[in-house]
């Protein structure tokens, strides 16, 4: 059965307000009109291409995503363009083109640090490794139509004559906030099994459903999913996690069993029980899934720390009478995420913030506690704003406690960068003038200078230079 998202109907009647569908059978194109005042550089880029390629002779649309963002009223982020022309023609008709599959008849065209991708019409021959077909025939533009992932997406639209060509049902699935295989939905999603987990991100994003036919083919065919490379899952599950959405992406990923093959840890997360004195609102899948539902255009490791903040729960669970724990999941979850953030072909960069975020997700609960100096030298680390953005988001998803993120807050606003990361009062070369001897020791000494610097116990480079003359023989002295 189709799967119902929420706000569904609402951008369906949104859509029908200003876009006439024609039959479903219908190949003609008929009157678009433009609702979008203000044309960007990129859409003005591939305007011009279209006009070039006309004015040469060949057919060309603007083609796929941004026609349906188009009639969405949603700007594009990118503009194709398709057409009749090939790949040596494009390359002759613009002087800074880039052929990124020319084989396949796809080029670049660049025009002041905008790209457009210009494609032949073409028909594919059979997948055999799940992404690419091992050849292509250049036909024309119902042909090339057939062979696209999702009706929606199968869509052209001619600048010139302000008209939309429709030749997959694409504009009724659009008025319908329905998400459709072109044709077969077993045979296109199996000549690209990435389109399993764009069907799932497109529905999350869109608010849209899942054709009853197109959902079952992607249940069948989700154990085939890690056929293709991880880099290619990796950057889908991180658009997921970051265009909106993704709290009901999760949830379909899920009911499609493509959780299970790309991230079995999640999947695990169904049914762990937690202590509903502090987690009133379910197992811990609820909780990971409510706290995905309160990102707001997150960056790539805030929501992948989001995701992975509980990921060892259901290793760490014991049960203490009638006290459910968890001890230790903030470290073991911290190494968890740096094994999937690997999986899934992301930076070190990125998995060194995100096992950050994991591992520390808890500490703000005893920054009330901690000494001035711990509280400065916490809110200088490296990655702190998301991780106080996690904490907001993790108890705004459990107990509704802010106290411990508010706190932070406050002293934060309070302090400001001038008490959290004061000048130094002293270097070693203040220590080297005092008589002391270079080595390991200096460290030490500068150390224990911040330390009373940050507690409020010196102020100024003089009262640091006679706290070293007052403790340097009994310095030394331990360390003998």
């Amino acid at each position: 059965m189709a799967l119902t998202a929420p706000g569904s109907t609402r951008r369906a009647s949104r859509f029908s307000e200003f876009v006439r569908v024609a039959p479903s059978s219908a190949i003609d194109p008929f009157p678009f009109p433009c609702h979008h005042a203000l044309v960007t550089a990129k859409e003005l880029q591939a305007r011009d291409i279209v006009q070039t390629l006309r004015s040469h002779g060949f057919t060309a649309y603007l083609a796929g995503g941004c026609v349906r963002d188009k009639l969405l009223d949603v700007e594009p982020k990118d503009f194709d363009v398709a057409t009749s022309a090939r790949a040596t023609d494009v390359q002759r008709l613009f002087a800074h083109t880039v052929p990124v599959g020319a084989q396949f008849g796809v080029v670049l065209v660049m025009d002041d640090g905008n790209s457009v991708e210009v494609a032949t019409f073409r028909s594919d021959g059979i997948y055999l490794d799940g992404r690419h077909p091992v050849n292509v025939r250049f036909s024309d533009a119902h042909a090339d139509a057939l062979r696209r992932d999702f009706t929606i997406n199968g869509m052209f639209y001619d600048p010139v004559s302000e008209q939309v060509i429709d030749y997959v049902g694409g504009q009724r699935d659009l008025a319908a906030g329905m998400i459709r295989a072109i044709g077969d939905p077993h045979a296109r999603l199996a000549e690209d099994r990435l389109r399993m987990l764009r069907a799932i991100r497109l529905a999350a994003r869109l608010g849209f459903v899942i054709a009853p036919e197109t959902f079952a083919a992607i249940q069948e065919l989700a154990p085939t999913i890690g056929d293709i490379a991880w880099e290619r899952i990796g950057d889908e599950v991180i658009k997921i996690l970051t265009e909106g959405g993704a709290k009901r992406a999760f949830h379909l990923l899920s009911e499609s069993r493509l959780l299970q093959a790309i991230l079995p840890e999640i999947e695990a997360l169904r049914g762990v029980e937690q202590s509903p004195d502090f987690h009133p609102e379910g197992d811990v899948f609820i909780h990971t899934l409510l706290l995905l539902d309160k990102l707001d255009h997150p960056s790539e490791t805030l929501a992948l720390g989001a995701l992975l903040h509980d990921v060892a729960k259901p290793l760490c669970r014991a049960q203490q009478g009638e006290r459910t724990t968890f001890y230790g999941h903030c470290e073991k979850g911290a190494e968890m995420a740096v094994a999937i953030c690997q999986r899934l072909k992301r930076s070190r960069t990125t998995w060194e913030r995100v096992a950050y975020l994991v591992k520390n997700h808890l500490r703000l609960l005893s920054a009330p506690e901690m000494r001035p100096a711990t509280l400065k030298r916490f809110f200088r680390e490296e990655g702190i704003e998301e991780l106080l953005e996690l904490a907001r988001i993790d108890a705004l998803s459990s107990s509704g406690d802010l106290r411990p993120y508010e706190f932070c807050q406050r002293q934060l606003a309070e302090l400001g960068p001038e008490q959290i990361t004061p000048p130094r009062l002293l270097s070693g070369r203040d220590l080297i003038a005092l008589g002391l001897p270079p080595g390991p020791r200096f460290k030490e000494i500068l150390n224990a200078v911040e330390e009373a610097q940050l507690e409020g116990r010196l102020l100024t480079r003089e009262d640091a230079l006679a706290w070293v003359q007052q403790h340097r023989h009994n310095m030394y002295n331990e360390r003998n």
